[in-house]
Parts: structure tokens; sequence; C-alpha cells
């Protein structure tokens, strides 16, 4: 492959961190804590730009609300962009709080509802504040029993705080709805899967677009395929990059199924290259996120293997000679269009990434040069052992 068109598709890689991945969280057992875990998002801003500042493709942090919450995101905003990083996706919390157990905007109490619906159009204005572009919707709600709720009111229920929020959004943001075939509920979830999704983007609007999480799928479900699904319908928003082996979702990605992200990317690479307008756009606008809990590893470094394994799968897609690919798919030779791509998922890429980080004064190994810095020790003296417990982080 030609070095500069290769060096080129690296350069406009762009991978978001979470903040919530910096900080202590856990299963709904345990979290254990970590020396140096970030204990504000002040703290998570910074080590995301430490991230970024040795990986030079994850610019953005995306903000988890209300356990992000400042006074003032614009003085926030500025406090990122200080130390390289722009704030990123706002992710609305409507599944902590009390009044959630039984639902969010599916709750079959209006009260509850207009509650959580106030939360999210709240993120909207965060949203004006901090120049985040996207609003990422995940939702809890489902019921654990037959019988428990009435299941097609929950659906035009959804429907209708999706649309309140959508006509709400500013010009050029858009909304993220994400889906999940199951936990916490355990009998019916409202976003069940893609489709489901998808069908709920296409009724209330244009700023409405489907986020694929890696992790939130049944046993072998073809991710690639829906990927292209929604790459041609032109309603691919973004990702939560994870993966799992079982039934969990926040492993570091690339992991568990390194073909898997491969044949994503691949699908999103070819999107690129040979779509019609309207596909080659939407490719052009997916946001690519990371959404991991980092349990027992360390924060930062954890961090750095997730973008870096992004990295690496998205370099193996450029690799893929399509021309051989197509010819080979038109003609019906089966294994030769399988070779194609796997030739490609077989080259080990990392002489070529060390080399594009040595042309931007990057380190060549920015797992080793961040191990060697000094900068998980200086943060362990420096914030200590915070607090932890079991579940998700909560506002302190």
């Amino acid at each position: 492959m030609n070095t500069t068109y290769f060096f080129a598709a690296l350069d406009r890689q762009r991978v978001e961190t979470p903040s919530w991945g910096y900080g202590n969280s856990g299963t709904r057992f345990k979290t254990f804590a970590a020396p140096g875990a970030a204990r504000d998002v002040r703290e998570k801003i910074e080590d995301a730009s430490e991230v970024h500042r040795l990986t030079g493709i994850a610019p953005s942090v995306a903000l988890h609300i209300p356990w992000d919450e400042v006074d003032d995101y614009t003085q926030l905003r500025a406090f990122a962009e200080d130390r390289g990083v722009t704030l990123g996706a706002i992710n609305p919390n409507v599944f902590q709080d009390d009044a959630y157990k039984l639902g969010s905007i599916a709750h079959p109490d209006a009260g509850v509802r207009a509650k959580a619906l106030d939360h999210l159009l709240g993120c909207v204005e965060i949203m004006k504040q901090t120049g985040s572009r996207d609003l990422s919707l995940w939702f809890a709600d489902g019921t654990n029993y037959a019988g428990q709720d009435d299941l097609r009111a929950r659906k035009r229920r959804v429907r209708e705080a999706l649309r309140q929020v959508h006509d709400a959004l500013p010009e050029g943001a858009r909304m993220l709805v994400e889906y999940k075939l199951f936990e916490p509920a355990f009998y019916a979830t409202d976003l069940f899967d893609w489709g489901a999704a998808y069908a709920h983007c296409l009724a209330v609007g244009s700023k409405a677009q489907v986020l694929v999480d890696l992790g939130h799928h049944a046993q072998s479900v073809n991710i690639e395929q829906i990927v292209a699904f929604l790459l041609d319908e032109g309603r691919l928003g973004g990702f939560h990059f994870n993966a799992r082996r079982y039934a969990d979702d926040d492993l570091i990605v690339g992991t568990t199924n390194p073909f898997e992200l491969f044949c994503i990317y691949a699908e999103l690479v070819a999107a690129e290259r040979s779509g019609d307008d309207v596909t080659r756009a939407t490719a052009q606008n997916v946001a690519y996120m990371i959404d991991q809990s980092h349990n027992i590893e360390p924060k930062v470094e954890a961090m750095l293997q997730s973008v870096l394994n992004c990295q690496e799968a998205y370099a193996k897609a450029l690799l893929i000679d399509f021309d051989r690919l197509a010819d080979a798919q038109t003609a019906g030779d089966v294994l030769e269009a399988h070779r194609t791509l796997t030739d490609a998922f077989r080259t080990d890429v990392r002489p070529r990434l060390a080399e594009w980080r040595r042309a931007r004064n990057l380190p060549e190994d920015p797992i080793q040069a961040h191990r060697a810095s000094g900068y998980q020790e200086k943060v362990a003296r420096e914030r200590g052992l915070a607090v932890a417990g079991g579940g998700f982080p909560v506002k302190s």
C-alpha cells in the first residue's frame, strides 16, 4: 500500500475515551480501588490527555452526567482544551436514581417519565456549553416479569421521549440511540436490539442515529453485518467499543475477538472507499468511542491498550486489497475472497504503526512509554486510594 495514503488515513482516525473508564468502577458485586484512579472529572480529563499525548488519536473525552457534573461547563471545556483534549459525547444517566426502579422514559408513572425527560433535556443544554456534537443515550428500562407492564405502551413512551429530545437538539447535533439485549432487565428490555433502535431513529427524525455497542448482543451475532446494514441506510452514528466473553461488556476492545473488530473496521473502510454519497458521508461521521469500566486493570494503561487495539484493527483494514476482493466476489470465488480479507488481518502492522508514530514525534511503543514516564506513580502519590464500593460510580 502507498505509505502516504496509509499514513494520511491513520492521521484521520479518532477514538474518544470515556471519563468513567479512568475512575474506580466495577461490577454489581464489587469495585476494587486502584491507586491513582481519577477522583473527579478534572482528573479524568488529565488522564485522557495523557492517553492522547501518547497515541495522538484520542483527542476527546466523553462525559457522564451527573457523575461528571460541574457548576460551569464552559470552564470545564477550557480546562480540557488547555490540556490538549476536547469534551465529547454527553451521556445522561437515567438508571441510578431510586425513581427509575421500574424504568425512566418507559416508566408507567408520568411523573417519573417527566423527571427523566427533564434530565435528558438538561444534558442537551450541557452540550451547548461543552461544544459536544453527540448525545449518547442508553436506557436500562425494561421489565423482569411477564405481565409486569404493557409492552406496547412502553414502546410508545420511549418513542415520545426520544422525539422530544430529538427536537430539542441544536443544529448539527445528534442523538445516538444505544440498545442492549438484556441487563439490568431480564424479561424484556425496551431498546432490545439494533432494529428497535433503528425503528425509533427513523420515526423521530434525521438527527437520530443508532449506536452499536460491541457487547450488547446475543452470543455469536454478526455485528459487522449490522454495521454494514446501518451504514447503507445512513443511520450508523457511532460505536461503544469494548469486548466480552460471556454476558458482560467491559473488557478491553479487541481482546476476545480481534477478527470481529477487524471485520467491523473493514466494513467502515469499504464504505468510505466505495459507498454511495450517503454511505460515505455516514462512514466519515461515525463517532468511535470506548465504553469500558476497568475493574482490575490499571486505568490509563487499560485505556491506552483499548485505543491502540482500535488503531491496529483499522490499520489492518486499510491494507485490504479491495479490488482483488471485488473481483473474487464477482467471480463467486469464495475462498479467494476470504483469503483476501484474512491476508490483511494476518499482516503485522506494528512496524508500520511505529514508523507512523516516529514521523509524528509520538513514542513508538506508547505502553512502554507510559510505564517509563512515571505518570502512574505520580498520580498514585498525588491522588492516593479513592474510596470504592460496589457497582457503578456514584456522584460524590
